[in-house]
């Protein structure tokens, strides 16, 4: 008999708690039984087992393959996979695109900062692609998504559900940073203040990943020998990681990049883990300007519907906000358009949708890739950052 295999893809906040909605692929789910959370490996009881018509829940003993229910009081994420009888099996996860837009968000009153945390740990679990974090120098909470819409929905079930006003900033694309040429680094931290020093010296390169590679970051050990002791090793990568973490062109992370260390030196006393660390960040910093840096913007696939009439309003708005037009095609009295444009650009569409097809064009968005801006924009991008660094410092 083949253990019970179940995925939690969608969760909700219901009159008696978080409600669980759960696909079952194998085997049967009965009520009372103890399934295992395969993410986090914990043990729960299902406690009561329902099916959903619309807004009634219809209690149930048990769901066999194929199944789709929902059980109340069990804690988890969605993409959660849970099994019985000790199976070690897991669903495919579901790709979570890294996010392209982020907004500053605050408590309109103190006194909602009980229920806005609540809210953010909440939409966390149920979303994979709503992501919370803090601006280091501000203090800030910065909700991060797939786009405008997505961060609106999220304030508006803010208000309506926790009874929540919030105050956002303005809309901010999540842009990158690249390296497009090779750069060799010989970078030697030394720092002596009585007693024991510092004492680390790295050589190597940083170079592009090939195009196409999943990976963000690389690091490779070509050092032969222990001119590197390999206790140091972990330190060196550990610098390189944050140094790669805020690019030096606009401070944004630097993605597809290899770091290869080929040599080093060490000093019998000074050599610690935090003189490593600070000669691989350093040296990273030194070669970054020689490896030609560019910034990267996230490039959304827009799919935009009118009556055939608006078509030739709605290629001209693609072509002002820099967009490419990938296909075209058109159905009875519809016409629908296919483009890439950059995120940055796509802000208030809708509105401007709206007004020049008088109400009657809708679109779609989904992110594509993260391609280089143009040459004018890196430069403004970057004078910006290098203005506002005296201030921050």
């Amino acid at each position: 008999k083949a253990p019970a295999v179940a995925l939690a893809f969608k969760l909700e906040e219901g009159r008696y708690g978080q409600l669980t909605y759960l696909r079952v692929y194998q085997g049967t789910v009965r009520k009372g039984d103890t399934v295992t959370n395969v993410r986090t490996g914990k043990r729960v009881k299902v406690p009561r087992l329902v099916r959903i018509h619309s807004d009634e829940l219809e209690d149930i003993a048990e769901a066999g393959a194929g199944e789709i229910v929902a059980l109340f009081g069990v804690d988890c994420s969605s993409g959660d996979t849970f099994t019985s009888g000790g199976a070690r099996l897991a669903m495919t996860s579901m790709r979570v695109p890294d996010p392209v837009m982020s907004l500053a968000v605050t408590p309109a009153k103190k006194d909602g900062a009980a229920q806005f945390s609540k809210a953010l740990q909440r939409f966390q679990k149920e979303d994979p692609t709503f992501r919370v974090s803090s601006d280091a120098e501000t203090g800030q909470t910065i909700i991060s998504g797939m786009g405008e819409l997505h961060l609106d929905i999220y304030l508006e079930r803010m208000r309506r559900e926790y009874g929540v006003e919030t105050e956002s900033g303005k809309p901010r694309v999540n842009f990158r940073e690249a390296v497009t040429a090779r750069a060799d680094f010989d970078y030697l931290h030394k720092k002596q203040s009585g007693g024991q020093g510092q004492f680390g010296r790295v050589t190597g390169y940083v170079e592009p990943l090939p195009e196409g590679s999943e990976d963000k970051f690389v690091f490779e050990n070509a050092v032969i020998g222990n001119a590197v002791p390999p206790n140091f090793l972990p330190a060196i990568e550990k610098g390189f990681r944050e140094a790669a973490n805020a690019g030096a062109l606009i401070g944004h992370p630097v993605e597809g990049v290899k770091v290869v260390l080929t040599d080093g030196a060490a000093h019998a006393v000074d050599s610690n883990e935090m003189a490593f660390k600070l000669a691989a960040l350093y040296a990273f910093r030194a070669a970054y300007p020689d490896t030609l840096p560019v910034v990267l913007e996230p490039v959304m696939k827009v799919e935009i519907t009118v009556p055939a009439e608006f078509q030739g309003a709605v290629i001209s708005s693609i072509n002002r906000r820099k967009g490419v037009i990938l296909d075209s095609s058109q159905e009875v009295d519809d016409c629908t358009v296919q483009a890439s444009i950059p995120l940055n650009n796509m802000f208030g569409y809708s509105t401007d949708l709206r007004s020049m097809t008088q109400g009657k064009g809708e679109f779609t968005m989904e992110y594509a890739e993260h391609a280089p801006v143009p040459r004018d924009l890196q430069e403004e991008l970057a004078s910006n950052f290098a203005a506002k660094k005296p201030l921050q410092a």
